[in-house]
């Protein structure tokens, strides 16, 4: 064994935030806030509980690093849908993207915003809350995209803009625990054709 074999072995591994942080969100996209317990953090990410804080500060703002890396990488496209040129379309990629990343093997099973928010005792009050925000905002988002479509025609007079991005986060939410319950793609995509099936035409 020669020497610079010896000090390769010999030298600790250098801590990478970036891919701890992507270690963590699997933990807690897979367990939610609560059911991630520090043993397992720290286990997971090669640390130990004050290397953890260094980096990260406490098991809550790890989790709200986590959910951001979420948001903004894979459940980027939610936000990306209000781009379609319909409201049917809209609705559309939405029910069929969900079914497709809900059910993805490369990942947890399920939404990490929905399966977060489902429960959680006194000390995840504060995630829960943020969690039920962002998902208040998603249903925002759909709200100004449908009334927008409302104006120009594109849903009849009489539609319901708020009533249809609720009609749209509802599903979505129940994907969600069909696909950590084992329902497939295909499963949810055809529960998806039967809700546009009655999506209001102009």
């Amino acid at each position: 064994m020669t020497t610079e074999t010896k000090k390769a072995r010999g030298r600790p591994r250098v801590f990478d935030p970036d891919e701890a942080l992507d270690k963590a969100l699997q933990i807690f996209w897979n367990r939610g806030y609560e059911g991630a317990s520090l043993a397992e953090l720290t286990e997971t990410l090669g640390v130990n509980k004050p290397s953890l804080y260094a980096a990260f500060g406490n098991k809550e703002e790890l989790f709200m690093k986590a959910l951001s890396k979420y948001v903004q990488g894979p459940a980027a496209f939610v936000r990306e849908i209000v781009n379609e040129p319909t409201a049917h379309a809209v609705a559309k990629r939405f029910l069929y993207q969900a079914a497709e990343f809900l059910t993805q093997s490369s990942h947890p099973k399920g939404c990490m915003i929905v399966q977060g928010a489902l429960s959680g005792g006194e000390s995840a009050e504060m995630i829960k809350s943020v969690l039920m925000e962002y998902r208040a905002g998603y249903e925002k988002l759909l709200t100004q995209r449908f009334e927008q479509a409302k104006a120009d025609g594109d849903l009849p007079s009489d539609a319901n803009p708020a009533a249809l991005a609720k009609y749209l986060a509802m599903l979505h939410q129940g994907m969600s625990v069909q696909a950590t319950s084992g329902a497939s793609e295909e499963e949810l995509k055809t529960v998806a054709d039967l809700a546009l099936s009655v999506w209001p035409k102009a």
